[in-house]
């Protein structure tokens, strides 16, 4: 392999075993900070030995023994004075001789090691703001870039807000630790709040090559799964699973033999996945059948099932959607929900309906640098008839998104529109 060949390979093995790694570090040395700062000295160790010796068979295991052998350095060359350091030490030892799975349970609440990890960057100590941003980052891997779209914020204020954050975990004394009870439901929100988020990054990602990434899909459904397990009688924790379910039913559809986007009400309904859409059915009737079914996620879902129930494009029951959508604009107050309501105005009322929302959102600052504020002005000008304006709106969405192949698309919808 040649050393770009190699170095790819180093970014792409490091992307995917990230997590797993600080996971990991945090559950032997009790630290999450330190076990991020840990991990980036094995991202490094590879960047200096990968070159020379080659691309592990197995880069990932690779990874996640040079992790265990840091963090025995690290506890060696602590002073051991109590015995609290003497109970890590064996830990450490007896782990490393039985070598568990990622997802062995623990004899505890949570039971998951990702999970139990994002409870505890969500700590009630930090600023709500912080904690997804934190728990995004430090946890599951993504980018200051990628976490900054997903909250429409400059890259720098994110930076600024997770340093804080971690200063201040790591000045307090907390530990990996494993909230119960009460505690446990405190942090609830900003959990649910962190796999949406890492679902979303799958769903369309904000960067690279790829349209989509599986992996974090899968891996957000899997906690989504858990949590419902965990917390039986919080109907906001099924309508996440039930949103997510849904929206992954559609993969197979949603984009072509090359890897491009198809938008929704041109996929081809006989590669929708009929079981993930019963999964997510029931786990919405669930959320439905508990007290306080109107949040956030739960509506999401309503809008989401009411596409998955439609056998043909035409077949959707846009009025429906809408009412959601304005439902939960009211609830949330945010721009992008009411772009989305824009989209199905438009789709129930004629695009001049939703043309005049979008137009309201021109100067919402949380949208000036978001690709799909032009992007749906684009789709709504074109309905219209306005093709030259259409154009210039999908060009300067293609402009404005940091995926290659939304990029592409959107030029493509630009010249379409000549």
């Amino acid at each position: 392999m040649t050393a770009p060949e190699i170095h790819r390979a180093i970014l792409a093995a490091w992307r995917i075993e990230q997590p797993r790694l600080i996971t990991s570090l945090a559950r032997m040395l009790r630290d999450v900070p330190l076990a991020e700062d840990l991990a980036q000295e094995i991202l490094v160790a590879a960047l200096e030995h990968w070159p020379r010796t080659g691309v592990p068979e197995r880069p990932g295991a690779w990874l996640m023994a040079a992790a265990r052998n840091r963090a025995r350095d690290h506890l060696r060359r602590r002073p051991m004075l109590d015995r609290s350091h003497a109970m890590l030490a064996r830990d450490l030892e007896e782990e490393q001789q039985a070598m568990p799975d990622f997802d062995a349970r623990l004899d505890d609440d949570i039971g998951d090691e990702m999970l139990r990890l994002i409870f505890t960057a969500c700590h009630p100590l930090l600023p709500h703001e912080a904690r997804a941003a934190l728990a995004l980052r430090m946890v599951c891997g993504l980018t200051t870039e990628e976490i900054a779209r997903a909250f429409l914020m400059p890259p720098a204020t994110i930076s600024q807000r997770i340093l804080r954050a971690k200063n201040t975990l790591a000045a307090s004394g907390l530990s990996y630790e494993t909230p119960r009870g009460e505690e446990l439901a405190a942090r609830l929100a900003s959990v649910l709040e962190v796999v949406y988020l890492i679902f979303n990054e799958g769903y369309t990602a904000a960067r690279g090559e790829d349209w989509l990434r599986p992996q974090l899909c899968n891996e957000a459904l899997r906690l989504a799964r858990v949590l419902a397990a965990l917390a039986p009688g919080e109907p906001e924790v099924h309508g996440l699973q039930a949103l997510m379910e849904l929206n992954a039913s559609r993969t197979a559809a949603r984009t072509g033999g090359d890897g491009e986007p198809i938008l929704l009400l041109d996929q081809d309904r006989g590669l929708w996945d009929r079981l993930q859409i019963s999964r997510g059915l029931q786990a919405l009737a669930r959320a439905r059948s508990l007290a306080g079914c109107s949040g956030f996620y739960v509506l999401q879902a309503e809008i989401i099932a009411c596409h998955a129930m439609a056998e043909r494009a035409e077949d959707t029951d846009w009025p429906r959607i809408a009412g959601f959508y304005a439902t939960l604009a009211a609830l949330t107050r945010s721009p992008v929900v009411e772009l989305n309501r824009a989209v199905a105005v438009g789709m129930a009322e004629g695009p001049a309906a939703g043309l005049a929302i979008v137009e309201r959102l021109a100067d919402e600052p949380a949208l000036r640098t978001y690709h799909l504020l032009p992007s749906v002005r684009g789709d709504l000008l074109l309905k219209l008839g306005r093709r030259q304006e259409a154009r210039i709106a999908f060009e300067a969405a293609a402009a404005l998104t940091g995926n290659a192949r939304e990029s592409a698309f959107l030029r493509r919808r630009a010249e379409d529109a000549r």
